[in-house]
């Protein structure tokens, strides 16, 4: 079945889990959270929402501002901590009460009777993540879908979900060239390449430092060095095919691989985006002198969406907002308030 004139939602229906995250608060993250549990299939489809952060209040606690609330359907499953669970205003079943902790009590997951509203507040990390997603295959899960929250990243890690939707606006900047600009960059990161399968297989285990692999194919561990070290050398590594970052990779150690002519060719490889910490002026004359990066995975970004509206009231024009950003990124954009897409 599909959904004619409803934006991506077939799309979404292709994998098991489903990451909205925003570039800044007040980009309309929780409004596009509302618009997806909206029109998800739950007469057959099986779907679980839970929350990296705290989602579902009506004013947001930082900038003051009124925030749509998340209203769940019959037949939902979801995860939120004790202290939100007691504040449910729906009739639910309890399924379990796990040894995840948060600031606000152990993660519960439950089932809705009755369509009503929650607050959204489950695992805090993105390993906890995980583990909540593996129990809900117990279950017969169809997707996932998690609200991510300001600056976790790692709650669209390829590792956590295998799709996502970024939502960006006015609060992330006033100027729509500046606007365009740095959504763009973030979407470059999120589009990189996979690596090669054999790249895959050896350096998916390695969680630490640094490693290179020669023309030879065999792998070298650096000296216990990290992306941040300060005294980074690449003594010996003429013969280096490809180079792996397990950590972070920043600005400085992009800047010194561009640099070094013995790592003209090197193909560099990073576990997935959200390791990637490094400026769009950086990034731009990595890749203009020829450089190449690579991700061990990598998730399906399946739209962008827009608020063109900033919590001090600025209001950009949407219209020409959407038609910019999908213009640079090759994506369908959408303001969902007026639900229609720009491409």
């Amino acid at each position: 079945m599909r959904f004619q004139g409803v934006p991506f939602i077939n799309d979404i229906l292709r994998y098991d889990s489903l990451s909205i995250v925003g570039l800044e608060k007040n980009t309309g993250k929780t409004e596009c959270l509302k618009y997806v549990l909206d029109r998800l299939p739950v007469q057959t489809k099986r779907i679980a929402v839970t929350s990296i952060g705290i989602d579902g209040e009506t004013v947001d606690q930082v900038t003051r501002t009124q925030k749509p609330e998340i209203v769940l359907r019959e037949g939902m499953y979801f995860g939120t901590s004790e202290a939100h669970y007691r504040q449910r205003r729906l009739v639910s079943e309890l399924i379990d009460v796990s040894d995840e902790n948060t600031s606000l009590g152990r993660v519960v997951t439950a089932k809705a009777l009755t369509g009503g509203k929650i607050l959204l507040s489950g695992p805090s990390s993105a390993s906890g993540l995980r583990r909540w997603m593996q129990e809900m295959h117990r279950f017969d899960i169809d997707l996932v879908v998690i609200d991510g929250a300001l600056s976790r990243m790692s709650s669209a890690s390829p590792a956590v979900s295998q799709s996502m939707i970024l939502a960006t606006g006015a609060a992330y900047s006033a100027n729509i060239a500046t606007l365009v600009s740095k959504t763009a960059h973030v979407v470059d990161l999120i589009n990189l390449d996979l690596t090669s399968q054999g790249n895959i297989a050896r350096l998916m285990p390695l969680e630490k430092g640094l490693w290179f692999i020669d023309k030879d194919g065999a792998l070298n561990n650096l000296d216990s060095m990290t992306s941040l070290s300060r005294d980074i050398r690449f003594d010996g590594m003429e013969n280096c095919e490809t180079l792996y970052v397990a950590g972070a990779l920043v600005d400085g150690f992009l800047e010194k691989v561009r640099k070094n002519k013995s790592l003209k060719q090197v193909e560099l490889v990073v576990r997935d985006f959200t390791k990637i910490f490094v400026t769009p002026q950086q990034f731009r004359l990595f890749i203009k002198a020829g450089g190449r990066i690579r991700v061990l995975q990598k998730s399906k970004l399946i739209a962008v969406t827009v608020n063109p509206t900033s919590p001090s009231g600025y209001v950009l024009d949407s219209d020409i907002l959407c038609a910019k950003l999908s213009e640079a990124i090759g994506l369908p954009v959408y303001d969902l308030l007026k639900n229609k897409p720009c491409n």
